[in-house]
């Protein structure tokens, strides 16, 4: 892999990861609606969508950084994953937590509150970081959910 490409990927790995922590504290302060007041009343979805971009972002910079050591960087085909799985990871995140809030996915939450949603934050940090397991489980309930050869067994 070229140098600059190197630079670029870390480079990008590294803003989103602590421009991700950036955005949650302008949130957090309320500074990120007074710059941006067409976001306000979306303040929980952005939580959700910025724990998944640390999680997605994170794990890649591992990942990008074991695989830069071992010298695996050779395939300039899985370099496209460093740039678009974080990203993907971010919106799966905010799907994830609205499918769990909704019933469809069942995981329950002690203590819940709404003002204070850190329990449903950890999870989207969780989806981000390991959006590619998530997706393959969420690959099966699909299937589960709508096999057509199980209901027209039946």
């Amino acid at each position: 892999m070229k140098n600059w490409l190197i630079a670029v990927i870390l480079t990008y790995l590294f803003l989103l990861f602590f421009g991700s922590f950036i955005a949650v504290g302008f949130l957090w302060t309320g500074q990120l609606v007074k710059a941006l007041p067409e976001v306000a009343g979306m303040e929980q979805l952005l939580y959700y969508f910025f724990a998944g971009a640390i999680g997605g972002s994170l794990r890649h910079l591992y990942m990008f950084c074991t695989h830069y050591m071992k010298d695996e960087l050779q395939n300039p085909r899985e370099w496209i994953m460093y740039i678009f799985y974080p990203l993907f990871a971010t919106g799966t995140a905010v799907i994830a937590v609205t499918l769990i809030e909704s019933g469809i996915l069942f995981i329950e939450f002690t203590n819940h509150n709404k003002d204070h949603p850190y329990a449903e934050i950890s999870i989207a940090f969780f989806i981000g970081f390991g959006f590619n397991r998530f997706l393959a489980k969420l690959n099966k309930v699909s299937e589960n959910m709508f096999d057509t050869n199980k209901n027209n067994a039946k």
